[in-house]
């Protein structure tokens, strides 16, 4: 073993002091002087220590770009942890105890995590600003094509995420808002084009062509500038609903009147019941389908054209007709108008052609409405006149009744007539209170329009004056008929105790019938006014009291139960008149 490692000198181990010896014997055999040896000794050494020298350089190069890569992966790793909003991550090992490739070893499986992170994050960010994009250009309605966002990747944390995610939920909500507001004013404008007969299809596509279903576009324009046009477009046709109805109701209103004037027959009003029927409706009432279009309203028009040409026509029979409701109303009041001059003059302007028959008719129209409130205003007088004609007429069928001596006769019908009289009675004691009270309301009524109460022609205070006369003339006529009935009984009693015989009863001193009741003046108006007619003498006049005269009943008719004549009147005292 010792002979094979001798035979080997290579295998011995070969070092700088080896290689050194093998130099000096070799500069031994060859004879190398010292001074040559000790300068290449030298370049030997300088030699060594370049190589050396590269070698360290070598060494701090790699570490410092070692360093760098790990200060770099450092930074890298702070800045990705600042821009995902974390704060640190677990693994990575302390400075001062791992070496630098240890420490670059383990920073980079957290690096490569987080980039993976960053990506996804960024992906996320992109989603979500891009939907709010979306939705802002859709609200500011922009034509603009649609663009990728621009990310901040500085600021890529969960809370800046979640900023994003609450704005495009608001963004969403406003959305749906938006979306919410034009179905609504579409539906406004579909029903107000239904009503009008306007094109529903066209009104929405001039606001906007994705309001239009059969365009077949699916996202409907929310902008700021469609909702406006649309509000717009409602309120427009609003007006135009509201004009169209307050022409149709002002149509409606000349048809009817028309109608009336010339006495149309149902069916032919019947063929504008869809005219007529919204004549009182208001705006949002009316919601049926072509109820306010353009044709239907001149259909009306021309109705009322033609109506108005017929009413020229049939002028002088409808002035008639309203004189005649005037005429009514005059009759009704007891008012005396020369209706036969007011005709002659109605036939004068009509004939002339001085005035517009419509103007004519208005005149009229103003002249009965004037009539009916004087009739409202006299009201209450002429129902208290006629309780108090109703009690005189009691009062005459009682006188009548209290002359008969055959009353008290089992007759047919006395029983009644004998109730008919304890209400009579009971009527007549009212008078004088009725009396007073017709009095003063009517004094009331004069000085409150500064004009005298007229019936019939006559002053109503006159009338009533003059039954004052006539009362207080009967009373006085009763009173002595009392006194000479008491003067004949005493002559009887006489002459009976004078001869011993009882004569046959005086007959009174005048059995003439006199009639106390409401005077009128039975000639024309401007006759004298002290003729007195009785109630009796007026109702036999036919052509003065028709409808409202009553009749004198038989002696054996029971005209009102006591319950009605009680109502009649109130009062029981009889009192005298004063003038």
């Amino acid at each position: 073993m010792a002979e094979m490692d001798s035979q080997n000198p290579l295998i011995e181990e070969t070092t700088c002091r080896s290689l050194l010896h093998q130099l000096q014997n070799i500069w031994d055999e060859v004879g190398e002087g010292d001074e040559e040896r000790d300068k290449m000794l030298l370049q030997l050494e300088q030699e060594c220590l370049d190589v050396y020298k590269r070698k360290v350089d070598q060494a701090a190069k790699s570490r410092a770009q070692l360093l760098q890569a790990l200060t770099d992966s450092k930074l890298e790793l702070s800045t990705l942890l600042a821009s995902l909003g974390e704060k640190t991550v677990v693994g990575i090992p302390d400075k001062t105890s791992e070496t630098i490739k240890e420490q670059l070893a383990a920073i980079a499986p957290a690096l490569e995590q987080l980039c993976k992170q960053k990506e996804e994050r960024i992906k996320e960010f992109l989603n979500v600003q891009m939907q709010i994009h979306k939705i802002c250009g859709e609200i500011a309605g922009g034509n603009e094509q649609e663009r990728s966002p621009t990310i901040d990747e500085s600021d890529l944390s969960l809370k800046k995420l979640d900023e994003f995610h609450d704005q495009l939920q608001e963004l969403q909500k406003e959305k749906s808002d938006r979306l919410h507001k034009v179905f609504e004013f579409v539906s406004a404008i579909h029903d107000l084009c239904a009503v009008l007969g306007v094109d529903f299809y066209s009104t929405v596509t001039e606001v906007h062509p994705s309001l239009n279903d059969a365009t077949g576009v699916q996202s409907k324009s929310i902008s700021n500038d469609t909702l406006a046009m649309l509000s717009k477009t409602v309120l427009g046709l609003k007006e135009d609903k509201k004009q169209r109805l307050k022409k149709l109701q002002e149509l409606a209103t000349q048809l009817i009147d028309l109608w009336n004037l010339m006495d149309t027959s149902e069916e032919e009003r019947s063929l504008f019941d869809h005219v007529t029927c919204n004549i009182s409706a208001s705006v949002d009432e009316v919601t049926v389908p072509g109820a306010l279009a353009i044709d239907l309203i001149k259909q009306a028009e021309v109705e009322v054209e033609r109506l108005d040409k017929l009413k020229g026509s049939r002028m002088k029979e409808i002035a008639f007709k309203r004189q005649g409701e005037l005429e009514e109303i005059f009759e009704r009041a007891h008012i005396e108008i020369d209706t036969q001059a007011a005709r002659e003059k109605i036939m004068s302007l009509i004939d002339s052609g001085n005035i517009e028959p419509s103007e004519l008719l208005a005149d009229m129209e103003k002249q009965i409405i004037k009539a009916k409130e004087e009739a409202i205003s006299r009201k209450d007088i002429l129902d208290k006149v006629e309780k108090w004609m109703s009690a005189c007429e009691e009062e005459s069928w009682l006188d009548d009744y209290n002359r008969d001596d055959n009353r008290y006769n089992a007759s047919r019908g006395a029983h009644l007539n004998l109730k008919r009289a304890e209400k009579a009675r009971i009527l007549v004691n009212k008078i004088p209170a009725l009396v007073d009270a017709l009095v003063a309301k009517t004094r009331a009524w004069e000085e409150e329009r500064g004009l005298t109460f007229v019936y019939d022609g006559v002053p109503l205070l006159a009338m009533l004056d003059e039954y004052a006369l006539l009362r207080h003339d009967k009373e006085e006529e009763k009173r002595r008929m009392r006194d000479q009935k008491k003067f004949n009984e005493q002559l009887n009693t006489e002459q009976e105790a004078m001869f011993g015989s009882k004569p046959s009863p005086a007959r009174p001193l005048s059995s003439t019938k006199k009639v106390v009741g409401p005077r009128v003046n039975g000639g024309a108006a401007n006759g004298p006014p002290n003729r007195r007619l009785s109630m009796n003498q007026n109702e036999s006049k036919s052509g003065k009291r028709d409808s409202n005269a009553r009749p004198i009943a038989p002696s054996n008719y029971v005209a009102i139960s006591k319950e009605d004549a009680a109502s009649h009147v109130s009062g029981t005292e009889p009192a005298p008149i004063t003038p």
